[in-house]
């Protein structure tokens, strides 16, 4: 048996697989017209695939696209482009679970397009990694890797146990949520309502965030970014932060007052952070970050194309189903315009 070859083919026979969060709600426009689909702007065989395997047919931009498969998150304003051309668009997928850089397309058009976004879908990869920063903080792994010496000083601290302060209820925290609970941590998820979100001990609204920060050993960032979400954590809540907490930001960066952030690390506020996501983003060379030894930086890569793609393809054909059933019933990852994601 090959050793190299093991863990490769166990990955892709178990595969990631979508965490679901929103099947069978209300949409928050009327029901899509059913129609030929375009792939934008540049399609793939795999998307491609996708729409074909879901019944669709695909064609090029014009009076008879119905339904856009939008892949480039990087290009709103393409986006934009492709809604006037075609008018009779009625359904829009995103290739992304945030949508903040579509916000202002949303609020243009939500009242007669239907946006459907990519969360839940990457949930698995993205809390994998949300993990894997949560113990590497917990363990000094931001510090121990720039060493070059033999260190005598005992440091680190156990996940079993801690009180993990979650914020956001979507598909990457409940699966985040799965993750942790063999280390019986105690969990109080934040998010807009207080409905119960299976697995955490309890649950708040966001407006009750800096009650439950006094007691955080860990605080995780998974919520959507809107204008009621910017700059969440600031000063005051890294002061009101126990000095060994450990931040991890695994969701958008603006969520996150950055120099506050650093302030809190210099200061020992905080003992350190573990951050997929910055802003800004991509965090420039010589930013203060980068040489903050409480500070553990991934490049946005809690996810990489290879885990995406297949991800993705599976959303599409999902939604292109419900798409052409016509019943409004089936769709997943929509996104309300009222709250922005």
């Amino acid at each position: 048996m090959s050793g190299g070859t093991g863990m490769s083919e166990q990955q892709q026979a178990r595969g990631h697989r979508a965490v679901v969060t929103d099947a069978g709600r209300p949409l928050p426009v009327r029901t899509p017209t059913p129609g030929s689909v375009t792939i934008l702007p540049t399609p793939t065989a795999l998307h491609e695939d996708a729409v074909r395997r879901a019944g669709g047919t695909l064609t090029a931009l014009g009076e008879d696209t119905r339904g856009i498969v939008w892949l480039d998150a990087s290009d709103p304003d393409g986006l934009q482009d492709a809604l006037t051309t075609a008018p009779g668009v009625t359904w829009v997928q995103l290739p992304f679970a945030g949508v903040d850089a579509f916000a202002h397309l949303i609020a243009e058009h939500g009242d007669r397009v239907l946006f459907t976004s990519a969360k839940g879908a990457y949930a698995e990869p993205v809390a994998e990694h949300a993990l894997a920063l949560t113990l590497a903080t917990l363990r000094v792994l931001q510090k121990r890797a720039r060493t070059t010496s033999w260190s005598r000083e005992p440091e680190g601290t156990s996940l079993y146990g801690r009180h993990v302060v979650l914020i956001g209820a979507g598909g990457i925290a409940l699966e985040y949520l799965r993750l942790v609970a063999p280390f019986d941590v105690r969990v109080t998820v934040v998010r807009r309502s207080t409905e119960p979100v299976p697995g955490a001990e309890r649950t708040v609204t966001t407006d009750q965030l800096d009650a439950v920060l006094p007691d955080a050993d860990v605080v995780v960032v998974a919520a959507a970014m809107t204008a009621d979400t910017s700059q969440l954590l600031g000063e005051h809540q890294f002061a009101i932060m126990p000095d060994h907490a450990r931040l991890v930001n695994i969701a958008r960066g603006g969520l996150v007052d950055t120099d506050a952030l650093v302030d809190a690390l210099r200061s020992g506020a905080i003992t350190a952070a573990g951050l997929d996501v910055t802003d800004p983003e991509p965090l420039p060379d010589g930013h203060p970050l980068w040489s903050e030894p409480g500070a553990l930086i991934t490049p946005h890569q809690a996810d990489t194309p290879e885990m995406v793609a297949p991800l993705l393809a599976e959303r599409v054909a999902t939604n292109v189903r419900a798409f052409l059933g016509g019943d409004g019933t089936g769709f997943v990852g929509v996104v309300d315009p009222a709250a922005g994601y």
